[in-house]
């Protein structure tokens, strides 16, 4: 593999001995890899650089794994991420699946496996989609476009793009104000700030391109 054409993989794991194994069984593999330590530098990696693949700790200082994967997903990063973590009840696999993740590995856990799942993280990036259908009408992240049903083209800001990428990534689920207030706007400001966008979104792209499920919250629509 190329160095100019290596996979680009963020680890954040707060365990120097780890994140020190981690990253040199990458860069064996390869892969041009950036180590950080906590969650907090992990968010800024995240949302600042281009990566193929996200490896992600758990139990992380500042901000925890679960909770940095969701923030991620709320900004619009689509990276493909595995949470490594001691956790590994059901429970705690299907929180880290809930949080946004692709990917969940137990520690102690063996290399090759690892790496295995690593490429298929990495393969699974280079086939995912930047653009979505709503009914007959298509959001283009990457531009930060959509294209509504009649063929008009409208321009959508970074945080409407987060808005509803949260939304359409889980069809079937209704978010609480509570939740998008996480995920899309980090818990800053108060819950009307999600009814701002929400009032937003519909004048840009229709009334149905989001859904107001009565005492539970929103959930994504069609145009």
């Amino acid at each position: 593999m190329e160095a100019m054409d290596a996979a680009r993989i963020l680890v954040v794991e707060d365990d120097r001995e780890l994140r020190t194994m981690l990253d040199r069984i990458l860069t064996a593999e390869g892969y041009r890899v950036d180590a950080v330590a906590d969650g907090q530098a992990g968010l800024h990696r995240g949302l600042v650089d281009r990566y193929d693949a996200m490896v992600i700790d758990r139990g992380l200082p500042a901000v925890d794994g679960l909770d940095l994967t969701v923030r991620l997903r709320g900004r619009g990063i689509a990276t493909p991420v595995m949470i490594l973590t001691a956790y590994g009840t059901v429970t705690d696999r299907v929180a880290g699946l809930d949080a946004g993740a692709e990917d969940y590995l137990v520690k102690p856990f063996d290399v090759e496996e690892f790496l295995a799942r690593v490429r298929a993280l990495i393969r699974r990036s280079a086939g995912a989609a930047t653009t979505v259908a709503l009914g007959a009408g298509v959001i283009d992240y990457s531009s930060r476009k959509a294209r509504r049903p009649d063929g008009t083209v409208v321009e959508l800001s970074g945080r409407e793009c987060a808005f509803l990428r949260s939304l359409a990534g889980f069809p079937s689920r209704t978010f609480s104000r509570e939740e998008l207030l996480l995920r899309v706007f980090e818990n800053a400001g108060s819950e009307t700030v999600v009814d701002t966008y929400v009032h937003y979104l519909r004048r840009k792209l229709g009334k149905n391109v989001i859904r107001t499920i009565r005492g539970r919250g929103y959930r994504i629509g069609t145009m």
